[in-house]
């Protein structure tokens, strides 16, 4: 203790002494070696090794202090042996307790719920939505991630996180000064509902009404009922219509396992997974003709699902985080510091830094039960990401030449893309149409002034997916969400990650404009910063579409998300998913092999010039470490 008291008077900021000091020795030692990386701000611009040693040490830190256990856990131990598949609801999937990570538990928390002296509105949020977010023209990120990638990252949110409401309604005003320039006067929506904890950090919790484990829920349902409904009974496969897209109820709704707010390229990645599945129960039943319909389907949804946190894991976050680092990282994440290829020799036997952690021996929660967490949810607020208008593309052209473009055929706007409209016009534009199109689009950056004006009036969907009779401003609606759930505001949620908070406008952006328009909206009160401005705003790393303070929940969450599931730990083996299951796994590294290799191949070869699926497809190819499956020849 003497030892901190004596440096950091000196070398730690000011405002992070008080977290620092609860530290032991040695997390004292290693914060020292990052704090004095990021007093430097160059962690991303150091050799691959000593960017990925210090990463390392961050995330041995979040662990250790931004893990916080929410709600009440009264699971029972169960029998892993005989429950070894993924259960409709999520349970049984934690080794001693059957609830953790199940539908209806807690929301995480990665830091105390805010201390934030200021209000619900306060600022208003119609005005921090007018005149900080809303869009004024929209900026794309250019060739590094397209609508596809856009569309996935809602795939993956649809699988894990949605907030249970409560049955009381809000209504946020617009002020009178601040009217003319919002799209609704006025709007209504449910509360979050909140329950009481046995948490000492907080009173009350969020309830997750879908299931926070890596499970495909989003094809598959959160609950035996959603299971049943996707479910053809017969050969373990999934209900998809004759030509490749999800059925459809009497109400014109789709079939899958979660249809709320969703949109035409939303469906289209549960129909294409859909058919992964269906595919995966067509190879099983060839090399094991004796496993029934219930078998079948269980197998498959681990095959499936464990395809889809690959993809997320070494496709996904690389393109979305696209320098040398992070794919060096990401890959570790799986494979371990030997690689894939001494992986697949000798299988994993060195432990999570040298084989991944994939495949480890037991889950890992470092002491707190398995949840996703409040600012998990906060960090992924990217409805930049959609365009105006989604871009058809004439794939039947005449004049359309190998490799290049396609030409346009015609521009739709992104809200007749949505609910039950958006499915009809799906099915009439068809699925590798629709894919193409996505794939040669970029999508939008995460930047200020680049949320959808489209959203701000929207008619949101209910768990069943109908239309909802009040439409919502979901710019303004989003931070008000924020602040009614605790999350902290962006200078204490720094400090909390143990990040160097701002002092001035000036340390968060070198751009005039912002700096006059955040005084604008806060004066000059840094603290009063809500957080999804502030990752808008903030200056970014070369090679990223999203903040760096964004980036260091995705460094906690992206690993906790794999050790602590025992289905990519304990049970990730041949015995669980079968030999050839597992191998369909090991073999699928790319969205690009799923859609090339299995279901789309000659429109893949046509179309798709880029390396990624996730970006923009006419983008000239990075260099590879193992060659494509769709290029490879069929077995």
């Amino acid at each position: 203790m003497a030892f901190f008291l004596s440096s950091s008077s000196t070398f730690v900021h000011p405002q992070l002494r008080t977290i620092v000091a609860k530290m032991t020795l040695l997390d004292t030692l290693l914060f020292y070696v990052i704090h004095f990386v990021d007093k430097l701000g160059i962690w991303h611009r150091l050799p691959v090794f000593m960017g990925l040693a210090y990463l390392g040490i961050r995330r041995h830190l979040h662990q250790r202090y931004n893990l916080l256990h929410a709600g009440r856990i009264n699971g029972q131990k169960y029998d892993t042996e005989r429950l070894s598949f993924r259960t409709a609801d999520g349970t049984c999937n934690h080794p001693h307790d059957h609830l953790v990570g199940s539908q209806g538990t807690c929301f995480g928390r990665n830091m105390p719920p805010s201390t934030s002296p200021y209000g619900l509105l306060e600022p208003h949020p119609a005005i921090v939505a007018s005149k900080l977010l809303a869009r004024k023209k929209f900026v794309d990120n250019g060739k590094q991630f397209n609508m596809i990638a856009c569309s996935w990252i809602q795939f993956m949110i649809h699988d894990w996180v949605d907030h249970l409401e409560d049955t009381e309604q809000v209504e946020i005003k617009a002020p009178e000064e601040i009217a003319t320039e919002c799209p609704l006067k006025s709007f209504k929506f449910y509360k979050t509902k909140k329950v009481p904890t046995a948490s000492t950090s907080s009173e009350s919790d969020c309830l997750n009404a879908r299931t926070p484990w890596w499970d495909g829920s989003v094809i598959y349902g959160n609950n035996m009922e959603g299971m049943k409904r996707v479910r053809a009974f017969k050969d373990g496969k999934l209900k998809i219509s004759g030509d490749g897209l999800l059925e459809h109820d009497e109400n014109g709704i789709p079939i899958s396992g979660d249809v709320r707010n969703c949109w035409a390229g939303f469906s289209l990645l549960q129909a294409l997974f859909a058919k992964e599945h269906n595919a995966v129960c067509d190879m099983l039943k060839v090399h094991y003709p004796d496993l029934d319909d219930e078998k079948l389907y269980r197998h498959a949804r681990l095959v499936t699902s464990a395809v889809i946190a690959k993809i997320h894991t070494i496709d996904w976050t690389v393109e979305l985080l696209k320098t040398d680092t992070l794919l060096a990282g990401m890959r570790i994440n799986w494979y371990g510091f030997l690689g894939k290829r001494f992986k697949d020799l000798h299988g994993h036997i060195l432990g999570p830094i040298l084989s991944g952690l994939v495949g480890l021996k037991k889950p890992r929660d470092h002491g707190v039960p398995y949840s996703l967490s409040e600012e998990f949810v906060s960090v992924y607020r990217m409805h930049a990401l959609l365009p105006d208008k989604l871009i058809l593309r004439d794939t039947e052209s005449t004049t359309a030449l190998e490799d290049k473009c396609p030409p346009i055929l015609e521009e739709v706007l992104m809200r007749d893309m949505a609910g039950k409209e958006g499915e009809q016009r799906l099915s009439t534009i068809g699925m590798e149409q629709m894919l193409v199109s996505m794939g040669h689009q970029a999508c939008g950056a995460v930047t200020l002034w680049n949320y959808p004006s489209w959203m701000r009036n929207l008619i949101a969907h209910d768990v069943n997916g109908e239309d909802r009779a009040d439409p919502v401003d979901m710019a303004a609606l989003e931070i008000y969400r924020d602040r009614e759930r605790g999350v902290a505001r962006y200078n204490e949620f720094r400090r909390n990650l143990l990040m160097i908070p701002i002092n001035k406008w000036e340390d968060l952006t070198d751009d005039k404009e912002v700096v006059e328009a955040l005084k604008e909206v806060y004066g000059n009160d840094v603290e009063k910063l809500d957080l999804q401005v502030g990752l808008h705003a903030e200056k970014k790393i070369k090679g990223f579409a999203i903040s760096e303070t964004a980036f260091f929940i995705f460094l906690l969450i992206a690993s906790r998300r794999l050790e602590a599931d025992r289905f990519f730990t304990t049970n990730f083996n041949s015995k669980t998913y079968t030999e050839k299951g597992l191998e369909w796994v090991n073999k699928t590294e790319t969205l690009k092999d799923v859609i090339g290799y299995r279901h789309f191949p000659d429109m893949t070869r046509r179309w798709m010039k880029c390396s990624s699926a996730f970006s923009v497809w006419d983008w000239e190819p990075n260099p590879e470490s193992y060659i494509p499956l769709y290029l490879r020849p069929a077995p």
